[in-house]
């Protein structure tokens, strides 16, 4: 590259927070690091003026457009902190010969458990009853078992089969639709592959583990709902955009649905119409937000970086 010491930037706003190895290995690497001063998600304006004379990206969610990439003139590689590259305009990627890289297998366990959580919270209404208690009413709810329950998953790649072997020892049915099914695991586990409409109207319980595409879009909406059990709840821990937030809203204000948790959103941070329902629960996409998991993802995208740029 003749760079002596190439220019990284660093935008996702926690990074090293929990272990400082992944900076060690930057720096060891001859790198000059550069972190987000802002501590939060950048906005496009701010990604113009910060990664003009970036030689590298340590990416977290904010919008890679194609102006933001073809401003930043010397920017070789973009390794993102995280499983997709849903927030990079990746064509124009490739046509300014940027490489790109993903972490996909280091959050797959900490959102696996993290959906199975949320689970547990919407069947036993242990978020509602916590609210209660502290508003000052002490009034016991009746919840449901997650026990011999149907679970729907929609998308069976890495965190959806993870969350099927969390959840063996719950005696529970499987009803997965998956663009390319893994047969093989579908065998061993016992689980029906289905189309959309069959999943929905079966399943007590659906999750969705699907990347986000324009295809993909609202590809659960006010059609989709009225498919679904008036008992059943939702959860959508993958991306933001694959529900529709105004149709879920009516199926939930209206109780065509029992509940729902949502971590990801079309506009993050949220402060949308949802927040006014009672049966729904609302996370900041932390989805990655286990310690270890963070850790070891930090550790892959800056691996992921230095030999991108070794490359280059």
């Amino acid at each position: 590259m003749g760079l002596t010491m190439p220019n990284v930037f660093i935008s996702t706003s926690s990074f090293a927070e929990y272990d400082k190895l992944p900076l060690k290995l930057l720096n060891d690497a001859g790198m000059n690091v550069l972190l987000n001063p802002y501590r939060r998600k950048l906005t496009q304006d701010e990604c113009l003026s910060l990664y003009k004379d970036i030689d590298g990206l340590i990416a977290g969610t904010e919008a890679l457009t194609a102006e933001v990439l073809k401003s930043s003139r010397n920017l070789r590689v973009i390794s993102r902190c995280g499983a997709g590259a849903y927030n990079i305009d990746m064509e124009a990627a490739k046509e300014l010969g940027i490489k790109v890289f993903t972490t996909p297998d280091s959050p797959t366990e900490a959102v696996a458990e993290l959906t199975l959580g949320l689970i547990l919270d919407l069947l036993r209404g242990i978020s509602m009853e916590d609210h209660y208690i502290r508003a000052g009413v002490w009034k016991k709810h009746m919840g449901n078992l997650l026990f011999g329950k149907t679970l729907g998953i929609l998308g069976l790649g890495r965190v959806g089969k993870r969350v099927v072997e969390l959840t063996q020892p719950f005696n529970l049915t499987y009803i997965a639709w998956d663009i390319s099914p893994d047969r093989q695991f579908g065998d061993k586990y016992r689980i029906e592959f289905a189309g959309l409409d069959e999943l929905l109207s079966k399943a007590d319980i659906v999750t969705i583990h699907l990347p986000y595409t324009s295809e993909l879009k609202h590809l659960i909406g006010e059609k989709e709902f009225r498919l679904m059990k008036g008992n059943a709840f939702l959860l959508n821990i993958a991306r933001g955009g694959l529900v529709d937030e105004a149709a879920l809203y009516n199926a939930l204000k209206e109780r065509r649905i029992a509940g729902a948790a949502l971590d990801v959103f079309e506009q993050e941070p949220y402060s949308g119409p949802l927040r006014e329902v009672d049966n729904i629960i609302l996370t900041p996409h932390i989805g990655s937000y286990a310690k270890e998991a963070r850790v070891e993802m930090e550790i892959q995208a800056v691996r992921n970086l230095i030999e991108g740029l070794k490359n280059a």
